[in-house]
């Protein structure tokens, strides 16, 4: 009778713990959901293509990005990097593989910190040629705009995130930089820090030729807030299918992630 008093009182201990425990994981899933939360993280998104060129070769980039905030006067600086380590395959016979760094990206967001239903921030974006190889990076410095926006309601976090970079010095022997890069998200949180998402990057260079400017992916999946040691980690997985995409572009693409969060 004692052993069973016992399990009872665990039990009614326990349940307030671990329902606060399920509400702590979907607040922070829809904070490493907003790209421009107050939240120090540090994610490794791998992106793996399949299916470029003749050959049908694989490439695969790990693009480490470290994001970290500050608030100065009603405003958090939103400071994102983007540090691509790539592995390009051989597209066509004879033309080998490589592997090194590409270009870093560098945006600061300007949001303001007070909560609000409709999020949104603005900066600079920097591109810096820092790619170890010709093939893996532009040759140029380039600057432009960047801009998210994005509501939580309820259980959804729904944005969107777009940038414009134009190149303005660097190897005059390589061609201009007029790149667009954004991406739309939308992530619907189940319980217990799971999550379905769709959150592909569509891209447009437009100093390529017409019918060779976009990549449009469409697809998704899903992800989990889960703990290592003390760190809440986000972890993530989506596929891409490219229902547009330059000759010789990658016909789909999977996508895994990690991401350490350090709330404040």
């Amino acid at each position: 009778m004692r052993v069973v008093t016992g399990l009872i009182a665990a039990s009614l201990v326990a349940a307030p713990v671990f329902a606060q425990s399920a509400q702590d994981s979907e607040a922070l899933a829809k904070q490493s959901q907003n790209p421009i939360a107050n939240l120090i993280s540090l994610p490794f998104q791998n992106n793996t293509y399949f299916g470029i060129g003749p050959e049908n070769a694989v490439n695969n980039t790990l693009n480490i990005q470290p994001i970290y905030p500050f608030t100065v006067g009603g405003v958090n600086v939103i400071n994102r990097f983007i540090l691509p380590v790539v592995y390009e395959g051989e597209p066509v016979a004879g033309a080998g593989s490589v592997f090194g760094l590409g270009d870093l990206s560098y945006t600061p967001f300007f949001s303001p910190a007070k909560d609000s239903k409709v999020v949104w921030g603005i900066g600079p974006s920097f591109l810096f040629p820092t790619a170890t190889d010709d093939r893996l990076g532009s040759g140029k410095w380039s600057a432009g705009i960047g801009a998210v926006v994005l509501t939580i309601a309820g259980k959804w976090v729904i944005g969107g995130l777009a940038q414009n970079v134009w190149s303005f010095a660097g190897d005059e022997e390589r061609s201009d930089v007029n790149f667009f890069f954004s991406q739309y998200f939308i992530n619907y949180n189940i319980k217990n820090g799971w999550y379905l998402s769709s959150a592909p990057i569509i891209t447009a260079n437009w100093e390529a030729e017409s019918g060779n400017q976009w990549t449009v992916p469409v697809g998704g999946g899903g992800g989990k807030i889960f703990h290592m040691g003390k760190t809440p980690v986000d972890a993530q997985v989506q596929a891409f299918y490219n229902v547009e995409k330059p000759e010789g572009g990658p016909d789909w693409s999977l996508r895994l992630q990690l991401k350490l969060l350090f709330p404040k």
